[in-house]
């Protein structure tokens, strides 16, 4: 099993990246995409968690080790698949998550895609007495552009991100009026960042 990869992000979409180890491309699914883009391609350490099926072999990657703990953690409880998993920690607010277990907060596990009253019950249930306080996940920021029309690409991508993390295109398309009214010049990691939050208030 995989730990972790070492190599050069080539390849940003709205889902995944693509990760160049010593000329081989790693597709590795992440919550955020756009944390990994970089302005200047340097090579980046990419901890991954390697899902085996009988049909597929798909890696699903995070920043940090806490990360990857958190989300394994998540996938093993009832109910919960990785694109649930993935959609929850793409906030990058992991003492939010941790903060709403502890506490019981049903409302807040609800507002992510595909988790019902049943499941977040069930998350608070197995986790609770597991998890610790952990660090936030740094965030890489990309270069900032003044060009309207890149801030536009930016926020189109921020939402097609959103939708692909399984929020309804209703919500999303909503949420995204909102985010076209604020500063522009915004990357795509903050427009999400900022979409996140606004999806579950």
């Amino acid at each position: 099993m995989f730990e972790y990869l070492n190599g050069i992000v080539t390849s940003v979409t709205p889902q995944a990246i693509v990760v160049d180890v010593n000329g081989v491309g790693y597709l590795v699914y992440v919550a955020n995409p756009y944390h990994f883009e970089q302005a200047e391609p340097t090579p980046q350490k990419i901890y991954v968690h390697q899902n085996v099926t009988d049909s597929s072999q798909t890696l699903y990657g995070f920043l940090t080790a806490e990360d990857k703990q958190l989300f394994e953690q998540l996938l093993n409880v009832s109910g919960i698949g990785a694109k649930s998993a993935l959609a929850i920690m793409a906030g990058n607010d992991n003492q939010g998550l941790i903060t709403a277990i502890q506490t019981e907060d049903v409302q807040f596990l609800t507002k992510f895609p595909g988790i019902g009253k049943k499941t977040a019950r069930q998350i608070i249930l197995d986790l609770q007495d597991k998890l610790q306080k952990q660090p936030l996940a740094p965030v890489t920021v990309s270069s900032q552009s003044d060009d309207h029309v890149q801030s536009n690409v930016q926020l189109a991508d921020a939402l097609s991100a959103l939708q692909a993390l399984g929020f309804k295109e209703k919500e999303v398309d909503k949420i995204g009026q909102q985010l076209a009214q604020v500063d522009e010049g915004l990357t795509t990691d903050q427009y999400l960042s900022r979409g996140l939050k606004l999806l579950t208030k």
